[in-house]
C-alpha cells in the first residue's frame, strides 16, 4: 500500500484532496517589533492529512478548544482534604519549570531545557531560518538564544539561551519503551498560552509520518495538541520526556486544530540530533 502522506508546499496533503496548498504556518511579527505591534503568530505542529483520517473523520469539525478527558469532570475534594501528590497535578509541578515559550520572527512555539548547560530542544520549522530567537521562562522572563543549528529531517532545533539563571534541565527519557495506552502529558504554550498541560495516552507507537526529508517514526497521542505547542514536550507519568510534539493530524489545514490525533518525535531520536548539532557547532 503506497504512502498517504505527501508533501504538497509546506502542507502534508492526502493525494486525492482538492484542499490549496497552504504552508503550515503564516508570517507573524517580525522580530524585535515594537511593542504595539500584536504578539507574534503561534508555530502551528505541522499539520498532516492522511486519507484514511479524513475517511474516517469527515464529519468532524476541527477548532481550538480543547475536549474534556473522559466523561465528566471530577468532582473538586473535599474541604481540608490533601491532593494526591502522586497525580498528574504532581507530574506537572515536576515539568513546568523545565518548559519554556520559543518566539521567532513570525511565529512562537515551545521548547524545553535538556542538558545542564541550559540548552533548549525545540522544532526546527519553530525556529525557521533564524539565527537567534528569543525563550520565555514561566515567570515571565525574556531571554535571548542562539540557535545552534537544526536538523530539517527529524524537525529538531537546539537553542542557547545567553543567560541559564533559572532553566531547569528536563528528566529524559531516551531508551523509555512506552505503551499503547500509557498516560501521557503534551506541555507547551498553545495560542501563546504558555504552562497549558493536556492530558492524554498513547494511540499508537512508530507511526510514520513525513517530517522533512523523508518518513520518521513518531509517538502518536490524544493529548491535545494545538498551535504554539510545537516544540513542547510529551512526558509521561514519572515526569520523564519521552516525545517533542511536532505535529498534528487535521481536516482543516487553514486552522490546524486539534482532532485528537498528534504526533511526537521518540525524545531518543531528537537527543541523536541534538548531539549532532552541538558537536559540529
Amino acid at each position: 500500500m503506497s504512502d498517504p502522506y505527501h508533501q504538497a508546499g509546506s502542507a502534508y496533503i492526502p493525494a486525492q484532496s482538492h484542499l490549496p496548498q497552504q504552508p503550515y504556518y503564516s508570517p507573524g511579527t517580525p522580530y524585535g517589533a515594537p511593542a504595539p505591534l500584536p504578539p507574534p503568530r503561534q508555530r502551528r505542529p505541522r499539520p498532516v492529512l492522511a486519507a484514511v483520517l479524513a475517511a474516517v473523520l469527515a464529519g468532524g469539525g476541527a477548532g481550538y478548544a480543547a475536549g474534556r478527558f473522559g466523561a465528566q469532570d471530577p468532582a473538586p475534594p473535599a474541604a481540608g482534604a490533601s491532593r494526591d501528590t502522586t497525580g498528574l497535578d504532581a507530574v506537572a509541578a515536576q515539568v513546568l519549570p523545565s518548559v519554556l515559550s520559543v518566539e521567532a520572527p513570525g511565529g512562537q512555539g515551545s521548547g524545553f531545557v535538556f542538558d545542564g548547560e541550559g540548552r533548549v530542544l525545540t522544532n526546527a520549522h519553530v525556529v525557521g531560518e533564524s539565527p537567534q530567537v528569543v525563550v520565555v521562562l514561566g515567570s515571565g522572563r525574556r531571554v535571548p538564544a542562539q540557535v545552534l543549528g537544526t536538523d530539517p529531517a527529524l524537525d529538531v532545533a537546539v537553542l542557547s539561551p545567553e543567560n541559564t539563571q533559572g532553566l531547569t534541565p528536563a528528566k529524559l527519557a531516551p531508551d523509555a519503551e512506552p505503551s499503547v495506552g500509557d498516560t501521557v502529558l503534551a506541555i507547551g504554550s498553545p495560542l501563546g498560552l504558555s504552562g497549558t498541560v493536556t492530558a492524554g495516552i498513547v494511540s499508537a507507537l512508530d507511526r510514520k509520518v513525513s517530517l522533512g526529508d523523508g518518513d520518521q517514526n513518531a509517538l502518536q497521542t490524544d493529548a491535545s495538541i494545538n498551535p504554539g505547542n510545537s516544540g513542547g514536550p510529551l512526558v509521561d507519568t514519572a515526569g520523564q520526556v519521552i516525545g517533542i510534539n511536532t505535529a498534528i493530524a487535521t481536516l482543516d489545514p487553514d486552522s490546524g486544530g486539534s482532532i485528537g490525533i498528534g504526533f511526537a518525535i521518540p525524545v531518543g531520536d531528537a537527543l541523536k540530533a541534538a548531539e549532532a548539532i552541538v558537536g559540529s557547532g
